[in-house]
């Protein structure tokens, strides 16, 4: 797990890397583009302001209030690492496994359609249901503000050293948050022209990756228990 005791730059750059995996835009990109076909442009830029708006709150809220919660519930950050682990794995092998066909993104199937597994949000039936209700559910959470990033936000809460620690964290969340912005503001305006497989494929890549940061969540949170023990550099 990360170390909270002093500012450096290997703190920074840690810190950043892990909200970029738990906050970031990969994991949602895929699903927001599908969930959105069909929608008007007008409909999926209040899809996109609803997502973003929501994760960063949360976010802020986890930053702010995850110690306190943390003992208010009486769970430890490693048994929170557990729990998101196994999370992160279904939802990383959901995205292997899931079906080969393509996403909406790409015009693979009838506009409004939804592909079948293509993505995560598959397991999600979104049919009738209020656009801005799954910007909430499934976008915002837990697509974009995913098992990662709520760990990891709950302990830089519960473990931050000083006040400067958390200012920091704030910062990088900040940029973090300016990113997705900026790759959702363009996805939305080139959905349309994206290749669906070459989509497809860094999804499943992805997927992958993510299921090896599950593990090592649950292993850290094992770690943190005291039920093993991690040798150095894991």
């Amino acid at each position: 797990m990360m170390e909270f005791e002093s500012l450096n730059v290997a703190f920074v750059i840690d810190t950043f890397l892990l909200l970029l995996i738990g906050i970031g835009p990969k994991i949602a990109l895929v699903p927001f583009l599908d969930l959105t076909t069909g929608m008007t442009d007008a409909t999926k830029r209040r899809v996109r302001r609803k997502m973003l708006a929501t994760a960063a709150l949360v976010a802020a809220l986890l930053l702010v209030l995850g110690g306190l919660l943390t003992r208010l519930l009486h769970f430890s950050p490693g048994a929170l690492g557990i729990a998101s682990g196994i999370i992160l794995l279904i939802i990383a092998v959901t995205m292997v496994l899931g079906g080969s066909q393509g996403t909406g993104s790409g015009g693979g199937h009838p506009a409004g359609g939804q592909a079948s597994g293509a993505h995560p949000a598959a397991g999600h039936s979104v049919v009738g249901r209020d656009p801005m209700q799954v910007a909430v559910f499934p976008l915002a959470v837990p697509y974009l503000l995913n098992p990662a990033g709520i760990v990891t936000l709950v302990t830089l809460s519960a473990e931050a050293s000083s006040v400067g620690v958390l200012a920091v964290a704030v910062g990088v969340l900040v940029v973090v948050l300016a990113l997705d912005v900026v790759v959702f503001r363009w996805a939305t305006q080139v959905s349309g022209k994206l290749d669906a497989s070459r989509m497809l494929v860094t999804e499943k890549v992805f997927g992958f990756l993510l299921a090896a940061l599950a593990v090592q969540l649950v292993l850290n949170g094992l770690s943190d228990v005291g039920v093993i023990h991690l040798t150095a550099g894991h």
